[in-house]
């Protein structure tokens, strides 16, 4: 019929609401920007009235545009609902992101959680350092994401914390209270570098930064290997081959932030923040 109405371009619309903007809609969606571009101007020569218009550099609803959206989401969600209870549509994976310097620690416990909470969605794991996990929130490849310290932009809530301790070789010799502390650390940005140069700096203890690694692997390889000392967080357990070490400044706990993609089904949003408060709370108490 003439008169019905793309349900893929409906999609296009509220993905532009959701995800803020042409550009990061047409990577949400797979598309180059020109498709999301034509899916507006075909739906405003449908309805025959202007859904967006400009606003200085960027693209904004109009009041016609702000009305039609939520018909929009009204739409889809019969849709998607009468296609899902018919097991033609699959749900989207909830894919969830956790900091590689805690993923060895935390990864099994929360994935059983979550697949607990969860049985009949699959769940993925991201892992990946802190501030990129905030670019991959922001753009929509990840639902819900663990960072550790702020999560940017996107604020985000406290869930938890995790301790920070020096770590070096098993064995190794005692430090030298007069030398430079020989620091193993991830490749900037990085927040544990950068806690962990604060700290001696606030000592007047000299730092010379003696390896770098953009990957967890190639940090405790280099500490095992008694190349320097790190900062890691720990849930209760030590890294093979790695132990604490004293005499170095103490560390405050980091802040665990969950922070959420734009347009997250709030569902899965409160499901994830309870497992992942629940799992601090007893982890961390035992």
């Amino acid at each position: 019929m003439a008169d019905d109405l793309d349900i893929a371009k409906l999609r296009t619309l509220v993905a532009i609401e959701e995800y803020g903007g042409f550009a990061p809609a047409a990577d949400a969606l797979r598309l180059s920007q020109p498709a999301v571009s034509q899916h507006v101007r075909a739906l405003e020569r449908h309805l025959r009235r202007q859904l967006m218009e400009k606003h200085g550099r960027r693209m904004r609803f109009t009041a016609a545009g702000r009305h039609f959206l939520s018909e929009a989401r009204r739409i889809i969600a019969v849709h998607d609902d009468v296609v899902r209870g018919l097991d033609i549509l699959p749900q989207r994976p909830i894919v969830v992101g956790s900091p590689e310097a805690a993923a060895e620690q935390t990864l099994p416990e929360l994935l059983a959680l979550l697949r607990a909470a969860y049985p009949d969605r699959q769940v993925q794991f991201h892992i990946d350092r802190s501030p990129r996990l905030v670019d991959a929130v922001v753009k929509g490849d990840v639902d819900v994401s663990l960072v550790l310290g702020g999560g940017g932009e996107l604020g985000g809530t406290q869930v938890g914390t995790l301790p920070l301790r020096w770590y070096g070789s098993v064995g190794r010799a005692p430090l030298d209270p007069r030398g430079p502390v020989q620091l193993v650390a991830f490749t900037e940005p990085c927040g544990m570098r950068e806690w962990a140069i604060a700290a001696l700096a606030a000592r007047r203890q000299p730092v010379e930064v003696i390896t770098e690694s953009a990957s967890l692997e190639g940090i405790i390889a280099a500490v095992r290997a008694g190349v320097g000392v790190a900062v890691l967080p720990t849930a209760g357990t030590t890294p093979e081959g790695l132990a604490p070490i004293t005499g170095l400044p103490p560390l405050s706990d980091v802040p665990v932030q969950m922070i959420s993609r734009r347009g997250v089904e709030a569902d899965v949003e409160r499901t994830a923040s309870t497992a992942l408060r629940g799992f601090f709370l007893t982890r961390l108490a035992s």
